[in-house]
């Protein structure tokens, strides 16, 4: 035993030096694998085994709703510090046109638009807007924090176009450009284990990972058809949990013709092996009648206990935007 939390210090300290060098500080861990995530402390494996006893027979409770009493447009992605909420949108000032043939690639207009973040203090009372993006680059999709940054891929609002990564420092609250990359990314991690990002394309059809320069270190596609991942989170060790929605064709009889119903969901994906290991479906639906996982998504886990944070409904639907907890009991093998 004493040989092995040896050899976990000795990797997670250089881990750190690795992340420091590169611009960033990676997330403390100590010699037995606990891993201080904000104001969540989680053994190595917690919240990976508790994900992995959940499925469609999970008795998921709504225990409560945050409302947030400021425009907060189209929700994308959020992300909790020690002092913040991290909330990621779009505010749509032109929308999106699709073309009747593809132009210059692109199969719809660039549209107009500004992204946010939002910081919010713990009763969701606003502390900051932050606007990030350049030019048809405006639109936030999910994001992550890592202990110290809160990592945002900013793209523009169609498929096959640019993205901008930033990070910002959750407690000073810098900002800082990190890299640029020549497609639409819609979500982003930090694998904590190797320091690189991980993000997934438009429809999360595809996966990069980068290191902290913009090197492209690998790609892989989606097996998976299931849902559109959209907003994302790291789990040790080198995973990723992603809530996301699909929708799908619904029978005339039920909503007319050409209507459709959201389907959401929940993945859990290994870094390493680039597989898809455990995947959901997840039917709870807000105030304004979408599911639950539509958009911001995160969970954590206590044990054989996971808290899920969401925010599905837009700032001009239902009640507004607001971030409604659900919990479920699970049975994770030992």
């Amino acid at each position: 035993m004493r040989t092995i939390r040896t050899r976990v210090a000795v990797i997670a300290a250089t881990a750190a030096l690795v992340a420091a060098s590169a611009g960033t500080v990676a997330v403390a861990q100590d010699a037995t694998g606990t891993q201080e995530n904000g104001d969540q402390h989680e053994t190595a494996t917690t919240l990976a085994n508790d994900f992995n006893a959940v499925d469609r027979n999970t008795n998921w409770q709504l225990t409560g709703k945050l409302k947030l009493n400021f425009p907060t447009y189209h929700t994308e992605g959020i992300a909790f510090s020690e002092d913040h909420i991290f909330l990621s949108a779009v505010q749509i000032i032109e929308p999106t046109v699709k073309y009747p043939a593809p132009q210059n690639g692109f199969d719809r207009s660039p549209g107009k638009g500004i992204g946010h973040v939002f910081v919010m203090d713990k009763a969701g009372n606003l502390q900051k807007d932050i606007t990030l993006g350049e030019g048809d680059i405006y639109h936030p999709g999910g994001i992550d924090f890592d202990g110290t940054n809160v990592w945002v891929p900013v793209a523009q609002y169609r498929p096959n176009s640019a993205s901008i990564v930033y990070r910002i420092d959750a407690a000073s609250l810098d900002v800082h450009k990190q890299f640029e990359v020549p497609d639409h990314f819609g979500g982003i991690v930090m694998d904590r284990q190797t320091g690189h990002l991980v993000g997934n394309t438009w429809g999360s059809r595809r996966f990069a990972e980068w290191d902290l320069q913009g090197k492209q270190l690998a790609t892989w596609e989606n097996p998976n058809y299931f849902i559109d991942y959209q907003d994302c989170q790291y789990v040790p060790n080198s995973k990723m949990l992603c809530g996301g929605v699909t929708n799908l064709p619904q029978t005339p009889a039920a909503g007319g013709a050409g209507a459709t119903y959201e389907l959401g969901g929940m993945a859990m994906i290994d870094l390493k092996g680039h597989a898809v290991t455990r995947e959901v479906p997840f039917q709870k639906w807000s105030t304004a009648g979408h599911v639950a996982t539509r958009n911001p998504f995160k969970m954590t886990a206590d044990g054989g206990h996971l808290t899920m944070k969401v925010a599905p409904d837009n700032g001009d639907e239902g009640n507004g935007t607001e971030i409604l907890t659900y919990e479920a009991t699970v049975a994770p093998q030992s």
